[in-house]
């Protein structure tokens, strides 16, 4: 993964509310939870709640399924993975003082 496709999921995890929210339905697993249950658990009001869940489904990380008139939220795990992957990846592999790093 590029650092342009890194920076905007680590920034929306660094908001305490959709990092609880997404924290919440990485505990809920397959089965997910309605608008109704995050709120329920987080105290969030539904407006701020649409907000948050919104912002997390923009860079991937969660996936929303409709069944009905029910949204169902779930957590994309294999998004968070995919950074953390790339993170560790890199762990301990050197680093060229000589030369200065790309930023893309």
């Amino acid at each position: 993964m590029k650092e342009t496709d890194i920076a905007p999921i680590l920034a929306a995890l660094g908001h305490s509310a959709r990092l609880s929210i997404f924290r919440l339905l990485v505990r809920a697993g397959e089965t997910g939870l309605n608008i109704g249950e995050i709120g329920r658990h987080t105290g969030l009001p539904a407006s701020t709640l649409a907000h948050h869940l919104g912002a997390l489904v923009q860079v991937g990380l969660v996936r929303q399924e409709k069944h009905g008139r029910e949204v169902v939220n779930h957590a994309d795990i294999l998004a968070v993975r995919g950074v953390l992957t790339t993170l560790i990846d890199e762990c301990c592999i050197g680093v060229d003082v000589g030369q200065e790093e790309e930023m893309v």
